[in-house]
């Protein structure tokens, strides 16, 4: 991959989707497959001045070995030195880039059970410092190619061609162009012109029809508000853009309030499996019923992870013809197969999804709609034919998907 391509990514992630302060430390999670770029990355940051950059390596086939020969107890255990790092996040509010190479199917024959089991132990610990810092810190999803991922996407070429026409993908999604900078100032500006549209309404619900099966409404909440592309974090007011790429405009929806069947129409990829050709009924907000030609017992356990894994924490809207659903690629990764579609979201509702959240504990926000969970899994429903109509309290009707485009 032409060097000067990857440069702008990096200034791209560090820039605009970190945005890193001067004096801020930065931690980087990433796999062994793109040291190169990862040390691009570093120094990116370190120019913006960074005070430091703690980068912390993982290989999915050791997290295999661990998940297979630990036991239960020590999986869940969360360690002394991870109760340290975990408090340094809520005391320095570290910006947090994951660099997502994974293989899709990297965990394969792992035990579902004991991984569900260590996660939801080990949450509960957790959860009260995610809580401290949720809306304060800088924090960036973006991805760069692993070699099994790749043969995963294009099982037909050679490894290194298919490395090499993954970056190529994952760059031109990513709109890393000339100036990719200025290319996602007017990006993150339309979606805010989307997003304006939406909230004037104050939609009561969404109805969505599909031929494949999906004919679903999801109630919206009477405080909520339609977000998308880049954020701000309370306190320091830093604007930055946690997900690279980005199609969506999303809100939270109100607990309780779901009813009907979504068909999903791409596979997911959850714990290092995918789980292929899945669908889920709702009754009163919560999934009564699914079902999965690939991989059913994950799903199963996915939802039943806690109480709150069975509700929506997400509604996105993003239009059928987007820059990741016009390569035509299936990612078999979230971050890219989310964005090419509409998609829901299990799990974890989003507190800056409400009006002047940040006057709202997370106690509040949890009272007042707002889905709790140690999860958030995005699945997509988006499809050629996709109708989303939004219906105000008052009983107007809005196109706002037609065709599975939108229709303003």
């Amino acid at each position: 991959m032409d060097k000067t391509k990857l440069e702008k990514y990096a200034k791209l992630i560090a820039g605009s989707g970190l945005n890193v302060q001067k004096g801020q430390k930065v931690v980087i999670q990433c796999g062994l497959d793109q040291p190169d770029f990862v040390t691009m990355v570093v120094e990116e940051c370190y120019k913006l001045g960074a005070a430091s950059v703690i980068v912390k390596w993982s290989h999915m086939p050791v997290t295999k070995l661990n998940y297979t020969y630990r036991t239960l107890e020590t999986l869940s255990t969360v360690t002394p030195v991870e109760r340290a790092e975990w408090q340094s996040r809520v005391d320095e509010l570290s910006c947090l880039l994951w660099l997502d190479s994974d293989d899709p199917d990297g965990l394969s024959g792992t035990d579902n059970e004991k991984i569900s089991k260590a996660n939801m132990a080990r949450y509960s610990v957790i959860k009260p410092y995610r809580d401290a810092i949720e809306n304060k810190y800088q924090w960036c999803i973006a991805a760069v190619p692993g070699r099994e991922w790749a043969k995963k996407v294009f099982p037909d070429l050679p490894v290194e061609e298919a490395v090499e026409k993954l970056w190529e993908a994952i760059l031109y999604t990513s709109r890393v162009s000339d100036e990719p900078v200025k290319e996602w100032e007017t990006h993150n500006a339309t979606l805010a012109k989307r997003c304006e549209f939406l909230n004037k309404y104050k939609f009561d619900r969404l109805e969505y029809k599909s031929s494949n099966g999906t004919d679903f409404t999801v109630g919206l909440n009477p405080k909520g508000i339609f977000c998308g592309g880049g954020e701000t974090t309370l306190g320091a007011n830093v604007y930055f853009n946690p997900n690279i790429p980005t199609e969506e405009v999303f809100t939270t929806p109100m607990r309780g309030r779901a009813d009907g069947k979504v068909v999903a129409t791409k596979p997911l990829s959850y714990q290092g499996k995918l789980i292929e050709n899945f669908w889920f009924e709702f009754k009163d907000g919560k999934v009564v019923k699914l079902g999965a030609e690939k991989n059913q017992d994950l799903l199963e356990k996915m939802v039943s992870m806690d109480e709150g894994a069975a509700y929506l924490g997400e509604v996105a809207l993003i239009a059928y013809k987007s820059p990741i659903n016009d390569t035509g690629i299936l990612f078999y990764n979230t971050l890219f197969d989310e964005n090419a579609s509409c998609h829901l979201a299990l799990g974890r509702g989003f507190n800056n999804c409400l009006e002047d959240y940040e006057q709202y504990t997370n106690e509040q926000c949890r009272e007042l709609g707002v889905n709790n969970s140690m999860l958030h899994v995005d699945f997509m429903l988006g499809s050629a034919d996709m109708s989303i109509v939004g219906v105000t309290a008052e009983g107007e009707r809005v196109q706002i998907f037609k065709d599975g485009n939108w229709a303003f």
